[in-house]
């Protein structure tokens, strides 16, 4: 079956064009550039030892700690880690995106996904630095880097990439903002945790979205037919 005219020029434009990689990767590879910097300071700072705004930053959060602000920073917690961020939110990522018709960004976001996590997991190994005692929520080894910031930070950057909309990059940089802070009133993680978390999270999804990203561009702007037609 032919394609209307508008459609046909809308594929051959995209069987046509490049894409531009070199100052993503440039700036992925700056922030992943700085959470190194960042680790290597906290470690020749003695891994227990946070910066002295980090100390006072926790300690008005726990003079101001209420019902009103614990309850919903529990629920960025939930959301934003153990399995239901690990496993259950990925899943129904890719799946809707399968359902969408966008086999190629299911694939980017679920590489995406396990390479922010893997690096993450490998960061607080090789720094193992302590978490802060105040905590309000239990927690697994390592406080550096904020696995939960990390996670939001890629949610955000990918579904940006994915869906290039300006509300789309608003949302998710609230989101990850407001898991950032959620992070540190919980006394879970101190503010450098949630900026080296944010810098895994954004860079890992550009440094990701590179060896994609001419096929993402494709795949966004050919026409999909959809899941169901109605019969006549």
């Amino acid at each position: 079956m032919s394609l209307p005219p508008a459609e046909h020029e809308v594929l051959k434009r995209a069987t046509t064009i490049t894409v531009a990689r070199r100052w993503p990767l440039v700036s992925a590879g700056a922030a992943l550039g700085l959470v190194v910097v960042l680790a290597v300071v906290i470690v020749y700072r003695e891994k227990d030892k946070p910066f002295g705004f980090e100390i006072e930053w926790m300690s008005e959060i726990i003079e101001h700690r209420s019902a009103l602000w614990t309850t919903p920073a529990l629920i960025f917690n939930f959301f934003g880690g153990g399995i239901f961020a690990v496993a259950v939110v990925p899943a129904l990522v890719i799946v809707a995106l399968l359902v969408w018709r966008r086999p190629w960004a299911a694939l980017y976001f679920a590489i995406a996904a396990a390479s922010s996590a893997a690096v993450v997991q490998l960061l607080k190994v090789l720094i193992g630095r302590p978490r802060p005692l105040d905590a309000l929520v239990q927690a697994d080894f390592g406080s550096f880097p904020s696995g939960h910031s990390a996670n939001a930070a890629l949610i955000a950057a990918t579904m940006a990439i994915i869906f290039p909309r300006t509300w789309v990059w608003a949302a998710g940089a609230v989101y990850t903002v407001a898991m950032m802070i959620s992070r540190t009133y919980l006394g879970a993680h101190w503010i450098s945790d949630t900026i080296g978390g944010l810098l895994v999270g954004a860079g890992v999804a550009v440094i990701v979205w590179a060896p994609f990203a001419l096929r993402l561009y494709r795949e966004k702007r050919m026409p999909h037919p959809p899941l169901w037609r109605p019969r006549a």
